[in-house]
């Protein structure tokens, strides 16, 4: 996903430097914004549902120490973490093509 956002935004802006954009074009770019924002609420509702697991998680550990709790606090955390990354940069990219429409209009 990161490199298909990536390329696509590339691409956009270099027809908006070289005036090259037309109304399919402008068309297109607003679908494809829908299509990020949509990967942006699902990455945010599981990047949201790991957080929850995450302090039920701790909060199990806390109340019942135990080795297998300890490592659902690890696997947890440790898959939060690259979610949160990820949606960081769907976010960014989001609000990016935003930007990049503002100046079409």
């Amino acid at each position: 996903m990161k490199q298909m956002i990536k390329k696509y935004m590339e691409s956009f802006e270099e027809k908006i430097s070289n005036n090259k954009i037309e109304e399919e074009d402008i068309n297109d770019f607003l679908i494809k914004i829908s299509f990020f924002q949509h990967e942006r609420l699902i990455h945010l509702l599981v990047t949201l549902a790991f957080a929850i697991l995450g302090m039920l998680a701790v909060i199990i550990f806390i109340t019942a120490p135990s080795v297998a709790t300890l490592l659902l606090v690890v696997l947890v955390v440790a898959l939060l973490i690259p979610y949160i990354f990820h949606y960081y940069f769907l976010e960014n990219s989001v609000q990016k093509m935003y930007e990049m429409y503002d100046r079409l209009k």
